[in-house]
């Protein structure tokens, strides 16, 4: 939702079409509350998963960035409802500016979390196996 906003914003700022504002403000208002949920499941799901000591570094920091993904999101949704506030026919560049930097943080996240999965195998059954099995991975 955080990508079809940013890209929703750069096209209307570029066309200048309301209809691509609003489409943008509102994916980022939802994307506001589904990161919650979000950070609230993988709170749940970290708990679950059968940790190993190289695997909690990487772990830690996807927990930090989640967390701090949810406040920037928040903040910057803030700031997008004041924009479209007071002027539902433009988007400052200093905007495009901050959801790039949120992009890039998005994209690190993402980056994590499949670290997290593809090499150190959290919740991947070969991995659960040799940790029940006190085989190290």
């Amino acid at each position: 939702m955080v990508f079809f906003s940013f890209i929703c914003d750069v096209v209307g700022y570029f066309t200048r079409s309301p209809r691509l504002f609003e489409v943008g403000f509102w994916n980022m208002f939802v994307a506001a509350i589904a990161i919650f949920v979000a950070i609230i499941l993988g709170q749940f799901e970290a708990g679950l998963a059968q940790l190993y000591p190289a695997v909690q570094p990487t772990l830690n920091f996807h927990t930090v960035m989640g967390w701090s993904l949810g406040a920037i999101i928040a903040a910057i949704t803030a700031w997008r409802f004041v924009i479209r506030d007071r002027n539902p026919l433009k988007v400052p560049p200093a905007y495009l500016g901050v959801a790039t930097f949120l992009i890039c943080l998005v994209l690190l996240q993402v980056y994590l979390g499949t670290k997290l999965f593809w090499v150190y195998g959290l919740h991947v059954e070969p991995v659960v196996q040799a940790m029940k099995q006190r085989v190290s991975p």
